[in-house]
């Protein structure tokens, strides 16, 4: 949901996502405009699989911090809220206690909860930024049961619903079957 149809800056982003009402609230600053982020259990529940998995290989590979949906970042001057990240230690040793962190995660899922030309073209823009910034990207399409993966500088590779998802260079060794992310 667009907060206005007009262009802010970073500033008036920031100043806005402290204003009392909006404590409580997740916003995403994308393209000169202000956007909600919107809650759906469904999509939720996608993300919290995907988090799982990645909680599981990190208990065993005490690399990094894994964030959920709340979890803000800084991503090429922007500010995302995506579904699932993941930033390494190496990249960030504590994560920011308040606002968006200010480094952008190694590793963004975004969970696509519609097919609609805003929602693309938020994340055509997303997409972009992430992988200026070097960011792995994980496109997670649960209607038709597949995931994207973009990353910097490669082409982009699908897995469908039978196939197995690995962790890549952000996260060696991790193994996602993604019939369990989707049933």
């Amino acid at each position: 949901m667009t907060i206005q149809e007009h262009k802010y800056t970073v500033d008036d982003f920031d100043d806005f996502v402290l204003l009392p009402e909006n404590v409580d609230r997740l916003f995403e600053y994308i393209g000169g405009e202000i956007f909600e982020v919107p809650s759906n259990p469904f999509i939720s529940k996608i993300g919290q699989r995907i988090a799982g998995e990645i909680y599981i290989y990190l208990k065993q590979h005490d690399i990094g911090h894994l964030t959920g949906e709340a979890g803000g970042y800084i991503v090429s001057g922007e500010r995302y809220a995506p579904d699932v990240a993941f930033i390494s230690y190496e990249k960030q040793a504590d994560l920011a206690k308040s606002g968006y962190n200010p480094n952008p995660p190694d590793l963004a899922v975004e969970v696509v909860s519609s097919d609609s030309v805003a929602e693309n073209k938020k994340l055509t823009i997303k997409l972009s930024n992430y992988l200026a910034a070097g960011t792995v990207v994980w496109i997670v399409r649960p209607e038709d049961k597949y995931i994207e993966i973009h990353r910097p500088t490669k082409p982009v590779r699908t897995v469908h619903e039978n196939d197995t998802l690995n962790g890549g260079d952000v996260l060696p060794n991790l193994s996602i079957k993604l019939s369990d992310i989707f049933k």
